[in-house]
This record gives structure tokens, C-alpha cells and sequence, in this order.
């Protein structure tokens, strides 16, 4: 059964970093751009890094642009966001989404909470 599962959530101070992985089983990560959203409390869904299939597109929203790093490892089957500098606006659930290069579903992880607070 295709599915994506995030890890790495947690509290954190502001100024401080977390790494979030998301994995992927049941189809290979190499056929699908590799994206990140988040959800605060309150707000829409918004997309914050995605990274292209091989890895040689990013993009990143303005709001994190300079501060996340997304990273993918086609090899395992997984792709990362390194996050540093949180602030407590970065507070929300983090969902991994996988999406086709060419055909075929899409698939959404169920989240993992990150929380900025002092």
C-alpha cells in the first residue's frame, strides 16, 4: 500500500532547528516531486518547499526562504526539510505530499506537529 509518513516534529525553542523526514513505501520517490505544506492553526494549507523529482528544481515560499532546506534521497526512498531559525509563525502541522512526474496518484502523509515556543 502506497503511502508517505512524516517524523521529526516536535517543540522547539525560536531560533532553534528540526529536521522533518518523510518517507515513502509502496512506490519509488524518484517518479514524484516531493513537496512540503503546512497547516497552522486557524489557516489554509499552504505549500513551502517542494523539490522536483530529480532534484534539480526547488522552490520555497518567501516565509521560509532562506531558513529550510528541502532535501530528497531518492536511494532511501525519502525526502527531508531542514528547518533553522523557527520562529514561532513556523508553529503548525507539516505534511509531505508526493505528486507524479508523469501519472499516476498523488499521496498525502497525515502530519507531524512542529511547535515554536519559548
Amino acid at each position: 500500500q502506497e503511502r508517505v509518513v512524516e517524523s521529526g516534529g516536535g517543540k522547539v525553542q525560536p531560533g532553534g532547528s528540526l529536521k522533518l523526514s518523510c518517507a515513502a513505501s509502496g512506490f519509488l520517490t524518484r517518479g514524484y516531486h516531493m513537496s512540503w505544506y503546512r497547516q497552522a492553526e486557524g489557516k489554509q494549507r499552504e505549500m513551502i518547499a517542494s523539490i522536483s523529482h530529480l532534484g534539480g528544481n526547488i522552490f520555497y515560499a518567501d516565509s521560509v526562504k532562506n531558513r529550510f532546506t528541502i532535501e530528497r534521497d531518492n536511494d532511501k526512498n525519502e525526502a527531508y526539510l531542514q528547518m533553522t531559525g523557527l520562529k514561532l509563525e513556523d508553529s503548525a502541522v507539516y505534511y509531505c505530499h508526493a505528486s507524479p512526474a508523469f501519472q499516476g496518484l498523488d499521496y498525502w502523509g497525515k502530519g507531524t506537529l512542529v511547535t515554536v515556543s519559548p
